[in-house]
């Protein structure tokens, strides 16, 4: 009759990486593919030791979507120089490992491929914007002071608005 909860969670969970992509800086967008490409392997390291070859599979080409649509699709090789080049090179280096992986079954290669989006990630994160960085908190802005208002007394006397005629 209602559907199950789960959907409606994975319907709201939907939602809210929609609006936080929305909202996201080009830096942010970055990490958030990083974070992504992350949740893909430990999911296809989760689905290996459980044996769901399925499942295991579909995260494992998740990661690799991600790391060539997302991250080496964002690399502007013109203007980067070297370091877009190198970057390109180790993308595509993840890319070939995770499908080792995942025909061989092997923990190792995903679990190394893990580590280096993890450093990828943290060194990304490191020369973040400020407004991006959460290592570097923002100074707190003071509110505006608020205009002084009577409280409200329900019993005490009021002054009547209606007009003579």
């Amino acid at each position: 009759m209602f559907g199950s909860s789960t959907g409606g969670a994975n319907a709201y969970a939907k939602v809210g990486i929609e609006t936080g992509v929305a909202a996201a800086s080009p830096h942010k967008l970055i990490v958030m593919l990083f974070e992504g490409a992350m949740v893909a392997v430990a999911s296809g390291i989760q689905h290996m030791q459980s044996g769901d070859i399925a499942k295991k599979g579909e995260a494992i080409s998740k990661a690799i979507s991600i790391i060539d649509n997302g991250l080496r699709a964002s690399l502007d090789k013109k203007v980067g120089g070297e370091i877009a080049l190198n970057l390109d090179a180790l993308y595509e280096y993840m890319s070939n490992r995770l499908l080792i992986a995942n025909v061989k079954n092997q923990r190792a290669v995903l679990d190394e491929v893990y580590q280096l989006l993890k450093g990828l990630k943290d060194a990304w994160e490191s020369i973040a914007p400020k407004a991006d960085n959460p290592a570097q908190p923002q100074q707190p802005q003071a509110a505006p002071p608020m205009p002084k208002t009577q409280a409200y007394d329900a019993i005490a006397p009021q002054t009547s608005r209606l007009v003579k005629a």
